[in-house]
């Protein structure tokens, strides 16, 4: 059965050692007797990781991929075995791999968790060794990798269009022209992930076709206020929760920063669209203006600077 009540963070070995660490030393080295000197090595610092933490922010499980293309060292803490922890770390590992353009990924199964792998798709391969004294067996998972997007043809730059809104479903629209034009990235500035406008099916297939674009492919939300997200749900977090690591999710902490009054969205193609008050629809814009999209991307990235991650909105519901 599926479980509430975690998520996974994207990690680093520099940073999250110490919660990678707590999880791996309580599976493998107490409760499977593993010695240290086995289960620390040198590919922890080049390797991906992803941590499982409960709601409380405490580390619950992790796993890593190697420069080798494996997976390896996953974990998940006893007491939240069963409840989907597992399955979610390896399916992260298993997109991060293809994100990356791996044509197959490799892993090395105790003989009890073969069949847990091969519901994923993995399949064995090679004989029966030992490692650090237990009975493992290669198994291998090919992969298509997601399609790069086509290079985009180097010409003139889009005519440059104002974008005047007055109205709800214009500044929809105009959202959706930005993000459907955008290259690679969008930035956005936003009060309350806005909803009955960000939540709006339209919107959320553009946001959804930029994540998927490719690599390279990067939205940025800061969000002054996300207590009502958090409390009442938005349409927008499924699809933070499946990309955490393209939808990226901050929120300002500076007394300045909370008090911006305008909400903004900038593209990486000169596009931007500001509401000077962002309680309200009214709109300007233009569809290519490199310079009035530089400043406020430059103030974007000021405040993205000293604000802090927003992980509460993006708790996977696995």
């Amino acid at each position: 059965m599926i479980a509430d009540g975690f998520h996974l963070v994207p990690a680093s070995w520099p940073r999250d050692c110490a919660a990678l660490r707590s999880v791996r030393d309580a599976v493998f080295v107490q409760e499977q007797r593993i010695a240290p000197e086995d289960e620390w090595d040198e590919l922890d610092a080049p390797s991906r990781h992803v941590l499982a933490v409960d709601i409380a922010g405490q580390p619950i499980g992790c796993a890593r991929l190697t420069p080798q293309r494996r997976i390896g060292r996953m974990a998940v803490l006893a007491a939240w075995r069963g409840k989907g922890v597992g399955m979610a770390l390896l399916q992260h590992s298993i997109a991060e791999a293809r994100a990356l353009g791996w044509t197959e990924v490799q892993l090395s199964a105790q003989a009890h968790a073969m069949r847990f792998y091969a519901r994923a798709g993995f399949e064995a391969y090679g004989d029966t060794y030992l490692d650090a004294g237990i009975p493992h067996r290669m198994m291998r998972l090919a992969l298509v990798p997601f399609t790069a997007p086509a290079p985009r043809a180097l010409h003139a730059p889009p005519p440059a269009e104002a974008l005047l809104v007055e109205s709800l479903p214009a500044l929809a629209a105009a959202m959706q022209r930005l993000i459907g034009e955008a290259r690679h990235t969008i930035a956005l500035y936003t009060r309350d992930l806005e909803p009955g406008l960000l939540d709006q099916a339209p919107l959320l297939e553009a946001l959804r076709a930029l994540a998927v674009r490719g690599r390279g492919a990067q939205l940025r939300i800061l969000v002054q206020n996300p207590e009502t997200a958090l409390r009442e749900g938005h349409r927008l977090l499924p699809l933070t929760q499946r990309l955490p690591s393209i939808i990226l999710m901050r929120q300002p902490v500076e007394e300045g920063d909370l008090q911006y009054p305008s909400a903004f969205m900038v593209n990486d193609r000169g596009g931007y669209l500001l509401r000077a008050l962002a309680s309200r629809c009214e709109a300007v814009g233009n569809s290519h203006a490199p310079g009035r999209a530089a400043q406020l991307g430059t103030y974007f990235d000021q405040v993205w600077a000293r604000s802090l991650p927003l992980r509460d909105l993006q708790s996977l519901q696995l």
